[in-house]
């Protein structure tokens, strides 16, 4: 396998990590919990979920430039000469991880806290903002990979 080829798998393979993950998660685990546990074990099941698959998007957010940025200097020569999509790829991957680290670093202690001193309620309205920006990030994750799909 050549580097480019390398470096592409990794960089398909993190965003299909991250954005495959928050489909799963809003379009399939979502409902289904909705449907099979009541608040408290709700919000117990997404602390956990959160703090698994945060793991995978952490190793997603490092790969994915740095692959991006391999891949760009190997097949354009810099950035100068990247087409208009890459540069717009670019800027959604900042979006992203902008909502992502929001997520991890402000909501997600909050969610725990409300989870480990039982305060149901703060913790069901902490959970319904991370569920916004997590459509939000899927939304633009879904977007940014229709950008790499039709790519000339």
């Amino acid at each position: 396998m050549t580097p480019f080829g390398i470096l592409y798998t990794l960089h398909v393979l993190s965003a299909l990590v991250w954005v495959g993950g928050m489909f799963f998660a809003w379009m399939v685990l979502r409902p289904a919990a909705m449907k099979a546990l009541e608040g408290p074990a709700r919000l117990k099941l997404w602390v956990e979920v959160f703090q698994g698959f945060f793991r995978w998007v952490w190793i997603a957010v490092v790969l994915l430039p740095v692959s991006g940025v391999g891949m760009i200097h190997l097949q354009y020569s810099g950035f100068e000469a990247a087409p208009r999509y890459v540069q717009v790829m670019m800027g959604l991957y900042v979006v992203m991880t902008a909502l992502f680290i929001r997520i991890q670093a402000l909501l997600l202690p909050e969610l725990r806290t409300a989870v480990a001193a039982q305060d149901w309620p703060t913790g069901a309205a902490t959970l319904g903002k991370i569920r916004k920006l997590v459509g939000i990030n899927l939304i633009v994750g879904l977007v940014l990979v229709a950008i790499a799909a039709a790519r000339p």
